[in-house]
């Protein structure tokens, strides 16, 4: 027998150590594809690849052809409806709209997606695509294919003004209003820019009394028609010319002409109603304001702050003119006011007084004072200018003047506060710079126009009507939320002590303004394409 060491207690280094533990290895199965039997390796759906290849086809649906619009003139892509698009050939833009044609891709997963080289004259776009779907049982399959786009010729709406000649066109509405300014064409103008109404436009020109817009297609004419009706009163009517029949297949090509005229009556103008139509308005007058024009025009008692809408069928029935027009305001000094501040209309913009006034040229001469009462309680304060009519010392001429007795009419009628003698203060400072400016239609100018405006005799300047059209969009909020505004540069900052002398004049708050963009026939505003216009100041 063998005996251990007394004082040993290990074992001896040179032993060999145990066999290392041998742990079983899993080994992959492999079955049979269930249609081609092939040995497969196990998947959701017991196929091999090409047999899941016959049986689903994951690109039904997807186009394999697609056709797309470009525009030779100005090297840009449709994208439906009307927006277009600049993109490089093999450009990761044009590789965006591409896929963005094809209808289809959103049931399935993009993996990758590149351009597959063609002739530039080719008119021909290929698009390699992968892409994965789920099939049986959360199989993923896996399939690369090729989108052939064809490059269709379409002339932008841009280009198409452009090349176009504005002397063929098929149908004129011919805008008028037979007043002696413009201010309602200012503002319809800002209107039309807004909502893109000249969009199918070839030609635009101005004429003494008014504006002609040409079109190249009736339709087009019509739609223009509609948006008149929505914005301003309109009455219209239509005429038609022969310019060519063919008597082989029966065909007639004409010219159309529309003639749209606007109502008389403008915002501040003073209204005089006929008998009638008074009682029927509840005795609404017999003198009211016209404060607001719309496609109804809003008439207003400064009397008693009572006023009513009335559409276009009632002005048109009625036939309303103007008494007096913004052409005949004379400025007053106001000398008291005592504001009834429970009977305020419109959201406070309109406030009950009894005002105490004087002309600007009486005021230190003489003592003719004029008690009125008037809706711009809230504005004014003693010592302020406004402008009103002076309906006593005026000659008028008006046949609904013998219905009503001579003392139901007013004296004077006030109708807004005049800020005169602080704009002259600004401008004498600043200039004619504003913090905002509007956008102006391209249009051409006729012979008689332009001869007219050279004229001596011509009393209508349309730059100083412009200016008292801009003051006018300061002053009333209203009419600036129906436009577009847009900011402009106005040099140095103006210091302290004439910021707080112009507290008092109104301004147009910088958050109604919008960021300027400089259009052309290569940029694209408001979902579609803007025709170039150019910026008034």
């Amino acid at each position: 027998m063998e005996h251990s060491h007394a004082g040993g207690g290990g074992t001896d280094p040179s032993a060999p150590g145990p066999a290392p533990r041998q742990w079983p290895q899993q080994t992959i199965g492999h079955v049979l594809c269930c249609l081609c039997g092939i040995n497969i390796q196990p998947n959701p759906a017991n196929m091999c690849v090409n047999c899941l290849k016959t049986q689903v086809d994951i690109t039904e649906g997807i186009q394999r052809q697609v056709t797309v619009l470009y525009c030779d003139g100005c090297g840009r892509y449709l994208q439906p409806p009307k927006h277009w698009v600049t993109a490089a050939l093999e450009s990761k833009e044009l590789l965006t709209f591409c896929i963005k044609r094809t209808k289809g891709l959103n049931r399935i997963k993009l993996v990758d997606a590149s351009f597959i080289w063609t002739e530039p004259h080719s008119k021909r776009l290929k698009v390699k695509l992968t892409i994965q779907k789920d099939i049986f049982n959360g199989a993923i399959l896996q399939h690369t294919f090729v989108v052939e786009y064809v490059v269709t010729n379409h002339m932008c709406d841009v280009c198409t003004k452009q090349a176009a000649n504005p002397n063929q066109w098929v149908a004129s509405v011919q805008v008028r209003q037979k007043v002696d300014h413009k201010r309602t064409f200012f503002f319809l103008e800002q209107l039309i820019i807004k909502h893109d109404a000249q969009a199918n436009c070839v030609n635009i020109k101005n004429s003494n009394a008014g504006m002609d817009f040409m079109f190249g297609n009736r339709s087009h004419a019509i739609k223009f028609i509609d948006f008149l009706q929505n914005v301003v009163p309109t009455k219209h009517r239509s005429d038609k010319s022969l310019v060519s029949h063919d008597t082989k297949n029966n065909t007639y090509n004409y010219k159309y002409t529309f003639a749209v005229e606007i109502a008389l009556v403008c915002k501040d103008d003073l209204v005089i109603l006929p008998k009638k139509l008074n009682t029927q308005l509840g005795n609404l007058g017999p003198i009211v304001l016209c404060t607001r024009v719309t496609n109804c025009v809003l008439l207003t008692n400064p009397q008693t702050l009572q006023d009513h809408y009335l559409d276009a069928e009632q002005y048109w029935r009625w036939q309303l003119k103007s008494l007096m027009n913004s052409r005949q305001l004379t400025e007053f000094v106001v000398l008291d006011v005592d504001v009834d501040w429970r009977r305020t209309t419109h959201g406070g913009r309109c406030t009950y007084a009894d005002v105490m006034v004087a002309r600007a040229k009486d005021y230190g001469v003489n003592d003719n004072v004029f008690h009125t009462r008037t809706h711009l309680g809230n504005l004014l304060q003693p010592g302020d200018t406004v402008l009103g009519y002076d309906v006593l010392n005026a000659n008028l001429v008006d046949p609904n003047l013998d219905s009503y007795p001579p003392h139901t009419l007013m004296d004077v009628v006030l109708v807004r506060k005049s800020y005169k003698e602080q704009r002259q203060r600004r401008r004498q400072r600043r200039g004619k710079r504003r913090n905002f400016k509007l956008r102006r239609l391209e249009a051409e100018e006729e012979e008689e126009v332009v001869r007219k405006n050279r004229s001596r005799n011509n009393e209508v300047d349309p730059e100083k009507e412009m200016e008292e059209f801009m003051d006018e969009l300061e002053e009333d909020s209203d009419m600036r939320s129906r436009i577009n505004l847009y900011k402009a540069a106005t040099g140095q900052t103006p210091s302290v002590t004439e910021t707080d002398e112009e507290d008092e004049v109104p301004k147009v708050p910088l958050e109604e303004l919008l960021d300027d963009m400089t259009l052309g026939a290569d940029v694209d505003m408001a979902g579609g394409d803007e025709r170039p216009t150019r910026d008034g100041a």
